[in-house]
């Protein structure tokens, strides 16, 4: 009776220039069980690593791998290692860089960063090439508080976005995504816009500043600005919304969402008469915000209950969620000012928007480039993904 075969288990490691065909020519080489793999083309060139358990000869898979580095032109390494496969029991993180452009210094320090919060990388690939690069690292790495930390450090020296989130199911269910509407999805500040139209400008700006010196709260400059509109004919409203300048990104953010069967809502301290138009035109389904009264085709200065301050914000998205029948754990809420912090907070992901300071410190991951639908990238989504979504018609 012959002995019995022991399997081995061999790290084979090929890179060289791509073409059709030679993943099937590489695996034919082989004679064994795959345990793992992984492969990406960069710029034409091919790295493929294979995980191999084999009771075949090592020799006798070197020979046969020789002959085809040798006829393919391919550079082939194979390593006996006792590693078995990957792990998927370790805690994982998905950690994404945002930078236009992406320097090979920012990538560097990240890593640094990795290193030091106790972490390693696994996996790299880059998922976006514009409007801004998206590089994407998988991360074994069980303390996701000590990661951010250092990863925002990072992000802060070399001018870069960043965001760290577990690797869950999560990512893989339908998503409400909640959106801030002033300087968020839009370029402007419907109130300033009113005011302008309104020849109150000069007072709004007064009340406006006393509310961010915290002489005000929310509700009562809320109030007091709203006053100053009283006597003005309704159709402002219309002329207003013409003037609205949407953020660059927004139509795809909102499209790309809504054709992925995901939930997009608007959540504001602004106006519905104004906002609610905008969300129609982007196919967006659910709208908060506050109500100007109106009567005889004038507004009079009051604003109706229930108001939507910085709490109703956070309540605004708890209830859409409950509607939707969306967890927590699966809401993204994008802003960026003092108001939008109890919202981000409720949120399983909380985006700070080219933000203030006090929300950009609070937020899971801040987003400092012009364009909106860069937050697609920190859901973990591609630019491949995102173009093809844009030809998925609209509900």
């Amino acid at each position: 009776m012959e002995p019995e075969q022991v399997a081995q288990n061999l790290l084979i490691t090929v890179s060289g220039r791509d073409r059709p065909g030679l993943t099937a020519q590489i695996f034919a080489a082989l004679e064994g069980e795959v345990l793992d793999t992984e492969q990406s083309v960069v710029s034409g060139r091919l790295v493929q690593l294979v995980l191999l358990s084999s009771t075949e000869a090592r020799q006798l898979i070197e020979q046969n791998l020789t002959q085809l580095a040798t006829e393919l032109e391919l550079d082939i390494e194979v390593a006996a290692t006792t590693q078995a496969s990957y792990d998927r029991d370790q805690a994982r993180q998905r950690l994404v860089m945002l930078g236009a452009p992406m320097d090979s210094h920012a990538i560097a320090k990240m890593a640094q960063a990795v290193r030091d919060a106790g972490g390693n990388i696994e996996r790299m690939s880059r998922i976006a090439a514009y409007p801004v690069t998206a590089i994407e690292l998988i991360i074994q790495a069980p303390d996701n508080e000590t990661l951010r930390k250092e990863a925002a450090a990072v992000a802060s020296e070399r001018g870069i976005d960043f965001s760290v989130q577990p690797i869950s199911l999560d990512r893989l269910g339908r998503h409400l995504v909640v959106l801030d509407v002033d300087s968020t999805l839009i370029q402007d500040e419907v109130i300033e816009l009113l005011a302008q139209h309104t020849g109150t400008e000069t007072e709004v700006a007064e009340i406006t500043e006393r509310a961010m010196r915290g002489e005000l709260d929310f509700r009562a400059s809320l109030y007091e600005r709203a006053a100053l509109l009283a006597g003005a004919k309704e159709t402002v409203l219309a002329e207003v919304r013409d003037q609205i300048r949407l953020t660059p990104g927004a139509r795809t953010l909102c499209r790309t969402l809504t054709g992925l069967g995901h939930e997009v809502a608007l959540v504001s301290g602004g106006f519905t008469e104004v906002i609610a138009p905008i969300a129609a035109q982007l196919g967006v389904g659910h709208v908060r915000a506050n109500t100007l009264e109106i009567q005889r085709g004038r507004l009079t200065g009051r604003v109706l209950e229930p108001v939507v301050d910085r709490s109703g914000k956070a309540a605004a998205l708890r209830e859409i969620a409950a509607e939707t029948g969306i967890p927590l754990t699966r809401t993204v809420a994008i802003g960026d000012g003092a108001n939008d912090l109890d919202m981000l907070a409720a949120a399983g992901l909380g985006v700070a928007f080219n933000a203030k300071p006090v929300l950009r410190d609070a937020a899971d991951a801040a987003v400092n480039v012009p364009f909106l639908d860069s937050v697609l990238f920190l859901m973990g989504l591609s630019r491949e993904e995102i173009e093809s979504a844009q030809e998925i018609p609209t509900r």
